[in-house]
C-alpha cells in the first residue's frame, strides 16, 4: 500500500513551470531516490510534498488523505519530516537542545523530549557531541544533526534533500549506514541525491526528473541502463554501471 502518492502534480511560478504533471507512489517501508540534473524540479517537488508550496494542479496523497497545500507543521504532526539541502541548525543551541526542540512536536514535557533526543543522538552517532554548540560542528556532523532533528519528530515518511552532499568518504559511509538503519526501523524514505553510486546502492526504486517532467521510474538497474536517462543525466560512462 502506498504511503505517499504524487498525483499529476504541476507547480508553476508565473510563466515558469518548475514541475509538470509528475506522478509516482512511494510504498511503505521503501527507499525511493529522486534524481535529475540541476534545475530539474526535485527540491520544488519536495516543497510541494511537504506543504511549503501548494501545487498549481494535481494532489499529494499521504496516508490516504489529500494533504495538498496543508501547512508544513501539520504534516509533521501527521508523520512527514524533511531535511534541507542547506543545513541551518539553531546555531546558539547545543546539539542536544536542537534535537529536543524537534522532539516537542510529539512530546509535551522536557523530560520526555530529552529522552527522545538522546535516543536519536545515539542512533545518529552524535551522542558524544550532545553538549557542543551546533555552530561549531563540521559539515558532516551538521548534516547528521539535520537528520537527527527530523527523526526526533518520529516520522513515518522522511524526505532527505542531498544529505550526502559535501561529505568525505568516511562521512559518506557513516551516513549511508544511518539511512539503512532508518529503513530497518520501518521509516519510509524519499531522497534527493546527486551521488549516483550511493542512490543506486540504497534505493529500492528511482524516479528521474528532467526539466520538471518525470522521464523514467524503475529499479536502480533499470534506471542505470535506460537510454533516455543516460542521455539526459547519467552520461555514457554510467551505462550499465549503476552499481559500480
Amino acid at each position: 500500500m502506498s504511503l505517499l502518492r504524487i498525483d499529476n502534480v504541476t507547480k508553476s511560478f508565473g510563466g515558469l513551470t518548475a514541475v509538470s504533471n509528475v506522478s509516482f507512489e512511494v510504498e511503505k517501508g521503501e527507499i525511493v531516490g529522486l534524481i535529475g540534473p540541476n534545475g530539474a524540479g526535485k527540491t520544488t517537488l519536495f516543497n510541494v510534498i511537504n506543504g511549503f508550496y501548494k501545487p498549481t494542479r494535481g494532489s499529494i496523497i499521504f496516508k490516504n488523505e489529500n494533504v495538498s497545500g496543508k501547512k508544513t507543521h501539520k504534516l509533521c504532526k501527521r508523520g512527514m519530516a524533511r531535511t534541507f539541502q542547506v543545513v541551518k541548525p539553531l546555531q546558539r543551541l547545543s546539539v542536544l537542545d536542537n534535537v529536543i526542540a524537534s522532539a516537542y512536536v510529539r512530546e509535551n514535557t522536557h523530560k520526555k523530549a530529552q529522552k527522545v533526543a538522546m535516543e536519536v543522538l545515539e542512533f545518529t552517532n552524535l551522542a558524544g557531541d550532545a553538549h557542543v554548540i551546533s555552530k561549531g560542528l563540521p559539515l558532516g556532523k551538521r548534516k547528521r544533526l539535520e537528520i537527527a532533528r527530523a527523526l526526533a519528530t518520529k516520522p513515518d515518511l522522511l524526505l532527505l534533500d542531498e544529505s550526502f552532499a559535501g561529505l568525505n568518504p568516511s562521512e559518506l559511509n557513516e551516513s549511508i549506514e544511518i539511512v539503512r538503519k532508518i529503513k530497518e526501523d520501518g521509516i519510509t524514505i524519499l531522497i534527493i541525491e546527486h551521488h549516483m553510486k550511493i542512490i543506486m546502492s540504497i534505493s529500492d526504486r528511482v524516479v528521474v526528473l528532467s526539466y520538471g517532467e518525470k522521464i523514467a521510474h524503475g529499479t536502480p538497474t533499470e534506471i542505470g541502463t535506460d537510454s533516455t536517462v543516460i542521455e539526459a543525466y547519467l552520461g555514457v560512462a554510467h551505462e550499465g554501471g549503476a552499481h559500480a
